[in-house]
């Protein structure tokens, strides 16, 4: 969701002015999702790097954060939504991490998951990963042959849900800084050069679209999935 402070300039208007149209965006979006029958949306939030951006700034993100836990989490469990939160939750306040906790014990069920990504980071959460399999081989409870990509994956954030299909990034960057680099290893990807407070329905429903006339092949040749694909029919 990248482009807030930037929109935010664009306005005339401070920077915390574009974090919060950021995240009464995240409503647009979701019910745009519902209408496409997307069953998972991820939303990058704050990313391990984010906290070398200026104190005041970290500040009123750390606010919005918190304000949005507190408010939408009855809404979600309402709405059937499902609310999950991945990355390092030791960085943040007691507060934060009590408001993450008490949020996602409340939206715990749904037919539709939000999960937000917040101080993560793709490297950290391949390092963690890492780091459970080797204590369980220091403690015997696996062989190094027993670290797969199965059993990677099986400790990787997310690992309970289907890997991203579309991988959407605003603010015109070409680039998916460290989001998810092990579960979008087949993501289709999609740069738009609208800041995320201008990320309407239209411009998901043209992101969606864009998608559905690929061909996602998976290693396989045009021919083997066309052929698949009519078996299929």
């Amino acid at each position: 969701m990248d482009g807030n402070n930037r929109w935010a300039k664009q306005q005339g208007k401070p920077g915390p002015q574009g974090h919060k149209a950021g995240v009464e965006k995240i409503r647009e979006v979701m019910e745009s999702c519902r209408r496409h029958d997307i069953e998972v949306l991820t939303l990058f939030a704050f990313s391990s790097e984010n906290w070398k951006r200026p104190p005041l700034e970290v500040e009123a993100l750390m606010t919005l954060f918190l304000s949005y836990l507190k408010r939408e989490a009855k809404k979600l469990n309402k709405e059937g939504v499902k609310l999950k939160v991945i990355g390092r939750r030791d960085r943040f306040s007691p507060k934060i991490q009590k408001a993450i906790a008490e949020a996602e014990s409340l939206a715990q069920e749904g037919a539709t998951t939000l999960v937000i990504a917040a101080d993560y980071g793709g490297q950290w959460d391949m390092a963690n990963a890492a780091r459970q399999l080797a204590e369980k081989v220091a403690a015997g409870e696996m062989t190094p042959d027993e670290i797969t990509t199965d059993s990677i994956q099986d400790h990787i954030s997310m690992s309970d849900l289907p890997a991203p299909d579309l991988l959407i990034r605003t603010g015109g960057e070409h680039r998916i800084s460290n989001f998810l680099l092990w579960q979008a290893a087949y993501s289709e990807l999609y740069f738009c050069d609208l800041y995320w407070p201008d990320f309407d329905a239209k411009a998901l429903d043209d992101a969606v679209a864009d998608f559905h006339q690929r061909q996602r092949r998976f290693g396989k040749t045009s021919e083997q999935v066309l052929k698949q694909g009519e078996a299929s029919a």
